[in-house]
């Protein structure tokens, strides 16, 4: 019942966070196609995915003004967005113009991300329930859904930009199934009264980035892990990014649960290390099915990191200023998706796809050490 009551209460940005995930899902799992299709070794595909960070940037200056414009639209707005965005990687013939469509591709999520988080974090405030977690596990179970599909229509001998157009197709009609937002905020996205402390946005940031890092990581170079070091085929690989995005959806629904009961920040510590514990699990696996355990136990170690550290920005927020918190908060952490892969890139490069697998697990221990320490300097229930 509470579960259900949580649903009525975020219909329209749950959609929208499925309606991301099946765009992401769909490109994780064809990520070995687009790499070799565009002949770009591992460096290379990693810095063409750094053209998303300028993506990024630009949503943080546009998504208040797109807020602001499309009114109670805005979420359904950015899904359109996103829908026209994701079908760039699957036509892109070259290195030039696959980083152009990562670029738009970035830009497009990361303005239906400021969105989607912010009316959230509202409805939160209005129902007095945690939500966030509900949201993001929306996006999992929508990823998960999308990389198995994927995985299945490749062993089918579909194309890439087949596979991206019935992307953009189900997340236009997950745009029409929620209602738009009931009431606009106090302040859009862009306002500037939020009551946070620089250096609490900063650690909020920072704990989101780590945990998006980890993620975004996983979901783009975790097929490539078992097709590529572990000898799988298309179908074993699909099922990397499927795994995660299962076992992330289903922490994100025990999280939501337990955030009524225990501290967000206080489950974010043993959280931080079963994710680490996966990822080396996963980096030193023998076989697909032992990685599979790994990245399961990462995904359900990682998933809540994420959520409680955008969750607790808007909770210490001034209420008028609720918008302008979660929206920063959320752009910082969103940055992870991009940060992270190109990294690992950098890393496989020099010392082999193992190794950067591993290194999640160092992020993760991090993620862990951040929270702790915000958990004892933040004071539950009062802005900072």
């Amino acid at each position: 019942m509470g579960l259900r009551r949580d649903l009525r209460a975020a219909r329209a940005p749950v959609l929208a966070f499925a309606g991301m995930g099946v765009a992401w899902g769909a490109f994780a799992a064809l990520v070995p196609v687009l790499k070799a299709r565009i002949e770009a070794p591992d460096a290379l595909f990693g810095l063409l995915l750094t053209f998303s960070a300028a993506g990024l940037a630009l949503a943080l200056w546009t998504a208040p003004l797109m807020d602001r414009r499309a009114g109670p639209q805005g979420m359904r707005a950015g899904m359109a967005l996103l829908a026209a965005a994701c079908l760039g990687p699957g036509l892109a013939g070259g290195p030039a113009a696959f980083g152009l469509a990562m670029l738009a591709m970035a830009l497009a999520s990361g303005l239906l991300d400021v969105v989607m988080n912010t009316r959230l974090s509202e409805a939160e405030a209005r129902t007095g329930r945690p939500l966030m977690n509900l949201g993001h596990a929306a996006f999992s179970f929508a990823y998960a859904g999308a990389a198995l599909a994927t995985g299945l229509a490749r062993e089918g001998g579909w194309a890439p930009w087949a596979v991206f157009a019935a992307a953009a197709l189900a997340v236009l009609t997950l745009s029409t199934g929620g209602r738009a937002a009931p009431e606009r905020p106090e302040e859009g996205t862009g306002g500037r009264a939020h009551g946070l402390p620089l250096w609490l946005m900063a650690t909020c940031g920072a704990l989101v980035l780590l945990a998006f890092a980890i993620e975004g990581g996983v979901e783009q170079w975790s097929a490539l892990h078992v097709e590529r070091t572990l000898g799988g085929g298309a179908a074993e690989g699909a099922l990397g990014p499927a795994v995660l995005g299962l076992t992330m959806g289903a922490g994100r629904l025990g999280g939501q649960l337990a955030a009524r009961r225990v501290p967000g920040l206080r489950l974010a510590v043993p959280a931080g290390v079963a994710a680490a514990a996966g990822a080396f699990v996963a980096a030193a696996a023998p076989t697909p099915g032992i990685a599979y355990l790994g990245f399961g136990l990462l995904g359900l170690g990682v998933s809540v990191i994420g959520p409680l550290g955008i969750a607790e920005a808007g909770a210490r927020a001034r209420p008028g200023g609720r918008g302008a918190a979660v929206g920063r908060v959320a752009v910082i952490g969103f940055g992870g998706f991009f940060l992270g892969p190109p990294l690992l890139g950098a890393v496989s490069e020099a010392f082999g796809l193992p190794w950067a697998i591993a290194t999640l697990g160092l992020a993760a221990l991090g993620a862990a050490a951040l929270a702790l320490g915000l958990g004892r300097v933040a004071k539950p229930g009062r802005a900072a």
